[in-house]
């Protein structure tokens, strides 16, 4: 009796097939991590715009784009932490702290209204990025601490949050509530420092180091990438973010109030997840952390427009937002490694 051998010609052939299939399927699932947000964001303003017809006004992106540069500073600096697999809590006192610094330097000119809340703000940044690498606390833990201090530290300043520093500076204030084109100055300066971050993360050694920590510290310290180093420099970019947040928002308002940036971080995490970057480390992109910033700006401006809402239904929605990114995510990755 005659056998048949049917694995020989063809097994390479399906073998090959398969790959195919799951390097389509690995690129399909990869996509979706990257551009969700963006997608969404499309979405959601496509509905906006046949739905509020004061949404399609230049007035109104206008006032998402500058309500929503703030947040995207400090979101810039969060993707550079969480992309290293670690985490920062103290950037909303870190915010508040900037913008009653800079109130107070103002006095002294806008030179002393930036430098102030960068100093001090980079400082704790530096403090955190120091403990964090060559501790090996958990940054969850440090950052905490650093968020109650910061906080602390404001509120010693300002008499327990009882006296309101007011901008002194004609110019530091101009830059605040000034425009080019119609569209704030403080847009225009975000816009700068957000490119310099993808050509940064994108296309220099630093930023490889920032993905190749979040990847794996061990195998990264193996390839001489000098992790200790690059945990430092993403805290203290944070820090210095946060605190240049609190400078421009303290130029738009005319003073340093002393009650904001509370949940802030929330805020900024809620942001970057749903952007596509990974709480573990490894992944992400700061195109997505636009995108989920402006996501929740949009949806903010929507909760405004429908006028029967007040502010606390975009926490509402922002959870519900992560909640379902973080699941779709851990589904995602999943798939990723069965393929």
């Amino acid at each position: 009796m005659t056998m048949t051998n049917v694995s020989g010609p063809e097994t390479p052939a399906i073998v090959a097939e398969d790959v195919r299939k799951a390097e389509r399927t690995d690129r399909i699932v990869g996509t979706v991590q990257r551009q969700g947000a963006l997608a969404v964001l499309v979405v959601v303003v496509l509905i906006a715009l046949a739905t509020f017809p004061n949404f399609r006004s230049f007035d109104n992106a206008a006032t998402i784009l500058v309500a929503a540069a703030p947040p995207m500073l400090i979101a810039l600096g969060m993707t550079f932490v969480i992309i290293t697999g670690g985490i920062d809590l103290s950037v909303g006192s870190l915010y508040v702290l900037g913008g009653v610094l800079a109130a107070w330097a103002s006095q002294y000119g806008v030179l002393a209204a930036f430098l102030l809340p960068l100093a001090v703000c980079g400082a704790i940044g530096l403090a955190n990025g120091v403990i964090i690498a060559y501790t090996r606390m958990a940054p969850f833990i440090v950052t905490l601490a650093a968020l109650l201090g910061a906080r602390g530290l404001m509120r010693a300043i300002s008499s327990e949050g009882s006296e309101t520093y007011l901008v002194q500076s004609d110019a530091f204030r101009k830059l605040g509530n000034g425009s080019f084109l119609d569209i704030g100055y403080q847009v225009w300066l975000v816009a700068a420092l957000v490119l310099i971050g993808i050509v940064v993360l994108a296309r220099s050694r630093f930023g490889a180091s920032v993905y190749a920590v979040g990847g794996s510290e061990d195998a990264a310290s193996l390839m001489g990438v000098p992790v200790r180093r690059t945990k430092v420099w993403v805290y203290v970019l944070s820090g210095l973010l946060a605190g240049l947040a609190g400078a421009i928002n303290a130029a738009k308002l005319g003073s340093g109030v002393t009650v904001l940036g509370v949940g802030m971080e929330l805020d900024a995490i809620a942001a970057v997840v749903i952007g596509g970057t990974l709480l573990t480390g490894g992944a992400g992109t700061i195109a997505g952390t636009i995108a989920g910033v402006l996501l929740l700006g949009v949806i903010q401006n929507l909760i405004n427009q429908v006028g029967n809402l007040n502010s606390n239904w975009q926490q509402v929605i922002s959870g519900a937002f992560l909640a379902l990114v973080v699941v779709v995510q851990t589904y995602l990755a999943r798939l990723r490694r069965v393929t």
